[in-house]
């Protein structure tokens, strides 16, 4: 994010970008190749807890995270994000007392990582009752109307842990052991508790879930009576009844047509082996994958991929977040992704956070601080390749190519790490790689350096066009009057 104001030494270059003598032979080349389709993209995202219960209530905020206008915050003009995607948590926490049993809270959680829930004991499954309180959450649920207002339009409900009450040892952190947490006889009533939810924002706020997610990260066997956030151990084999019981509850409230997705394992490997673990049936019953990247390097994401492709299934990157300030870590990890991953979604985690973890910095007491470096480099990212495009192959590793049918305009991300160099774009694959001369507006962002700049300097050569990268920068080119 911050510092030089203009890259402005660069353009006075012998050679300036995009147009003079071309690149040296050697200079990096990527051929995007428009016959090779990794599918319709469908958008970027963020969960809406934790920082929903701490800044829900912000319009500034949600105009940066909802929009792509230009958004002031703090006396900086942010280019908005523009995300479209939602994750709603339903939460497991209460302070109601039920025949002398309470909720046992972890010495280790903060106030904003306990979300209250809705279903505040077992007497009744009848969402009218005295049971339900349709109160509890109100930041969270307004930064969701927020969001929708601004144009999100696909919502997923998610679960970080069942009903305190429903826990074994109503610790809604998880088990001392980090194992499986959910009582039993209580597996139909989380899925009871998910499809309430889902049914009564449908009647009640405006808002029909894209997908309900009944786990969060249910392979951690992190989950512990003493952690930091609300968390509960699935194994395999309690997942499926919950799958299917969850089916068996949206289709009892005329739901039938709301997806399930699962597992939102915490990474690609364990994401593979649970779902090569469900029989026919579960399977049957999860409409869509998702899976979190905290595997990030690691992990085979290409046979993830294989198995959701032959199993017809889309992938989600669910869940993404690191502290490396930067943007650098989430630039790399983009690009494995769309390379071997091939997502249709990409949600990063706590959009508002402590540290390098959030795009802006959460500095307490419901309090917000720095943007951080990293927010300008998903820009690049989340403010150019939208819904409806078509992902393609960039035709390199660190390159990710995006066609707009409708305006016939083709978007190109592109990474440079450690060199600074030339990168060379040939299109000549295309049945129309554009017009000879055709201006290519550009936008670049350095994270040590310039934070979202658009450029006018590059034009197409033929069937090329080339820009000069500094070290660890990210631009985005959209080239006009383009035909795949």
């Amino acid at each position: 994010m911050r510092r030089r104001t203009v890259l402005g030494s660069l353009v006075a270059a012998p050679l300036v970008w995009g147009q003079g003598a071309a690149p040296a032979a050697a200079a990096p080349r990527s051929s995007v190749d428009p016959r090779v389709d990794w599918g319709v993209w469908e958008g970027w995202g963020t969960s809406l807890c934790w920082w929903g219960k701490a800044h829900g209530n912000r319009d500034d905020l949600a105009d940066v995270f909802f929009t792509r206008g230009t958004v002031d915050y703090q006396g900086t003009a942010l280019p908005g994000l523009g995300l479209t995607i939602a994750r709603y948590n339903a939460g497991a926490c209460s302070t109601k007392p039920i025949n002398g049993e309470s909720m046992v809270r972890s010495p280790n959680i903060g106030d904003p990582r306990q979300m209250d829930g809705y279903w505040l004991d077992w007497f009744s499954a009848d969402p009218a009752s005295a049971s339900w309180n349709w109160y509890a959450d109100s930041a969270q649920r307004n930064l969701m109307w927020k969001a929708r207002d601004r144009g999100v339009n696909q919502f997923e409900l998610f679960s970080n842990s069942p009903m305190w009450w429903m826990c074994q040892n109503h610790n809604p952190s998880g088990a001392a052991n980090g194992g499986d947490n959910l009582q039993t006889w209580n597996q139909r009533q989380h899925a009871v508790y998910l499809a309430t939810i889902a049914r009564y924002a449908h009647d009640h706020w405006g808002v029909d879930f894209t997908s309900v997610e009944p786990f969060n990260e249910p392979d951690g066997n992190w989950w512990k009576a003493d952690g930091t956030q609300e968390g509960c151990h699935f194994e395999p084999a309690t997942q499926r009844p919950v799958i299917n019981h969850l089916r068996a509850e949206l289709n009892a409230r005329d739901l039938g047509w709301m997806p399930i997705a699962a597992s939102d394992c915490w990474g690609y490997d364990a994401a593979l082996s649970t779902w090569n673990s469900f029989d026919s049936a579960t399977r049957a019953n999860v409409a869509r994958i998702n899976v979190h990247g905290y595997q990030q390097g690691g992990g085979r994401r290409d046979l993830l991929y294989a198995a959701a492709k032959s199993a017809g299934r889309k992938i989600w990157n669910s869940e993404y977040g690191e502290g490396d300030a930067s943007g650098m870590s989430l630039a790399s990890n983009l690009n494995l992704d769309f390379r071997w991953l091939h997502p249709s979604a990409w949600v990063y985690w706590q959009v508002v956070d402590g540290g390098g973890w959030g795009l802006i910095q959460d500095t307490g007491g419901g309090t917000t601080g720095p943007v951080n470096p990293k927010y300008y480099v998903l820009a690049q990212y989340t403010r150019h390749i939208r819904a409806g495009m078509r992902i393609l192959d960039g035709g390199g590793p660190n390159t990710i190519a995006a066609y707009d049918a409708a305006a016939r305009k083709l978007i190109i991300v592109a990474t440079n790490y450690a060199t600074a160099q030339y990168l060379d774009f040939d299109l000549a694959k295309f049945s129309r790689p554009s017009t000879d001369g055709a201006p290519i507006p550009r936008w670049s962002t350095t994270p040590g350096g310039a934070h979202y700049q658009a450029h006018q300097d590059t034009v197409m050569h033929g069937t090329r066009f080339w820009s000069w990268f500094e070290p660890n920068t990210i631009q985005t080119f959209e080239v006009p009057d383009v035909t795949l």
